[in-house]
């Protein structure tokens, strides 16, 4: 004799997708089988009917609220200062993200939804673009960390040059300053400005330098510090090179004028 099936179960499992197949959201599957389930569960039925008439209720135009007509003006005007104040690129979003405010404007929508759609444009468009010197601080202090300061661990520069031979698309140049008080230890890959780059390791005192090389898109500067580290960029052959240790900034400008001086021309 089959045992009669508890229901209850069906209503723990089930509940939670009612409000799925309220908005039509479900596979033909699980639709098919909440609605075996309702046909024979009062109480899944009388759920399913208080989410419709929630859904109705909110969907009613006196719900709606049309923003005040000098409010969408004077943030159009807002943005259009803003927009003559910035860089072009920045200029561009802020003219879009005015255009679409004016459009939300025209809509009888809520004043919550209109800013969370205008703060969706101007987070997704208007933002920092690529930190390098926190990829590179990053990528130093993971060396550290996770016990991978070096992929071939070795002081002999004609063993670490060839090893990036196939690997990347560049050719660093490795040279020993052991005779500068920066002896070499060896080199890794890592990732910095979304692309593989070079990583040559010196040590100096018990500190660690990481000089990560790729090729150059710019020809400027750097000197300066990042959460307790010291950087220094410069070019050279067609790469740039970032120095970055927690030396203190004179024994690293010292680090690139003596590698500077080392490296092939």
């Amino acid at each position: 004799m089959t045992e009669p099936r508890d229901s209850s179960l069906d209503c723990a499992r089930l509940t939670p997708l009612l409000c799925g197949f309220v908005d039509g959201e479900l596979d033909a599957a699980h639709a098919l089988e909440i609605e075996r389930h309702l046909a024979e569960c009062p109480a899944c039925r009388a759920e399913l009917a208080i989410q419709r008439t929630t859904r109705e209720r909110l969907a009613r135009p006196s719900l709606r609220h049309v923003a005040p007509e000098p409010l969408r003006a004077r943030i159009l005007a807002d943005l259009t200062a803003e927009a003559g104040r910035s860089q072009p690129s920045r200029h561009r979003t802020l003219a879009a993200a005015a255009r679409l405010l004016d459009r939300l404007g025209r809509w009888s929508l809520m004043p919550s939804l209109a800013a969370a759609a205008l703060a969706v444009v101007l987070f997704v468009q208007v933002r920092p673009g690529p930190d390098v010197e926190g990829d590179l601080v990053a990528g130093h202090v993971r060396s550290l960390l996770a016990d991978h300061l070096t992929d071939v661990a070795t002081s002999d520069r004609h063993a670490i040059k060839p090893w990036f031979s196939g690997k990347i698309d560049f050719s660093p140049p490795v040279v020993d300053l052991a005779a500068r008080g920066f002896p070499l230890v060896g080199g890794r890959l890592d990732y910095v400005e979304g692309r593989v780059v070079a990583a040559l390791v010196y040590r100096r005192h018990g500190h660690v330098v990481n000089l990560f090389v790729w090729p150059a898109t710019a020809q400027h500067r750097f000197a300066g510090d990042r959460d307790g580290y010291g950087l220094r960029r410069w070019t050279a052959g067609g790469l740039v090179f970032w120095a970055v240790s927690d030396l203190d900034a004179g024994e690293l400008r010292t680090f690139e004028d003596e590698f500077a001086r080392a490296a092939p021309p």
